[in-house]
């Protein structure tokens, strides 16, 4: 159905009147909006690194914009500017200080200037191992944790174990730690959440195993669980066929000589990673 003329009259003056209210600093960054992935996944309280892809745009100056990586040692070379020194800095920070410098030199009277990531070179931390998503992912926000960087690479996989391993340099020195997942969730545990800075790296191992043969529903490598009894491993194991015995169990176990040892052990006795597991077959 047609609108009358007057309907349409106000419609136009309608959309005139919401483009003069938006400030023009709002319809600069709208053009100049990030379309790459590790722009679109940036957060302003990221902190520019050494190795990261800017695009500088100064709003009605083309001749101002520039597209340039951060050096080592978190500076770039602008035009009027110089030599600025932006590692270190959020995204408004580094907005407002070239702003600044372009305002105080006289070169632009009132800069607005807009800063998009193209890509995430700096600031950046692995994940190793049994978990879903490895990679490098960036640090995003200053006081990212442990299980922050663990939840970005997917978690862990199911073959995981419950204890990871931190390294990296805390204050010029080499720095490592093993964390054990599940007490991070026990009360007091998020103390125990270590806090994740450049150059990290988390390796997750695999669950330590033990293994059981003979006579059981189910011979083979079982995934140890924590305080996990002999009588357990059993029970996971689809328990003894009908012609096994609980007499007389051995569990080959390697010393701390790298000897093997054979060991008669009862049903409520913990098991340890490696342990062999052999079930006898009944005599009678």
């Amino acid at each position: 159905m047609s609108r009358p003329p007057l309907f349409r009259a106000l419609r136009r003056a309608s959309c005139v009147l919401v483009l003069a209210a938006t400030p023009l600093a709002a319809l600069a960054q709208a053009a100049a909006a990030p379309t790459t992935p590790a722009a679109a996944s940036a957060p302003r309280e990221y902190r520019l690194g050494a190795g990261d892809v800017l695009r500088i745009v100064v709003f009605q100056n083309n001749d101002l914009t520039l597209e340039t990586r951060l050096t080592e040692g978190g500076v770039v070379s602008y035009p009027l500017l110089g030599s600025i020194r932006l590692g270190g800095l959020t995204i408004p920070a580094a907005e407002q200080l070239i702003a600044d410098g372009l305002r105080s030199g006289n070169f632009v009277k009132q800069p607005q200037v807009t800063i998009v990531l193209l890509q995430v070179r700096g600031n950046q931390a692995s994940v190793l191992g049994q978990v879903n998503r490895p990679g490098r992912y960036p640090i995003e926000v200053s006081d990212m944790r442990l299980t922050d960087l663990l939840a970005t690479a997917g978690g862990t996989a199911p073959g995981g174990a419950d204890v990871v391993v931190l390294t990296g340099t805390r204050n010029g020195h080499p720095y490592r730690v093993e964390v054990d997942l599940p007490l991070l969730f026990s009360p007091g545990g998020r103390d125990k959440d270590v806090l994740i800075l450049n150059g990290d790296t988390v390796w997750v191992d695999r669950q330590p195993i033990v293994y059981i043969y003979g006579e059981v529903q189910r011979p083979g490598a079982l995934r140890l669980e924590r305080e996990m009894t002999l009588l357990q491993a059993l029970a996971t194991g689809g328990g003894l066929t009908p012609r096994g015995t609980q007499k007389g169990m051995r569990v080959h176990r390697k010393g701390a000589d790298g000897a093997v040892q054979e060991l008669e052990a009862a049903m409520n006795d913990k098991l340890r990673e490696g342990d062999v597991v052999f079930v006898r077959e009944s005599l009678f």
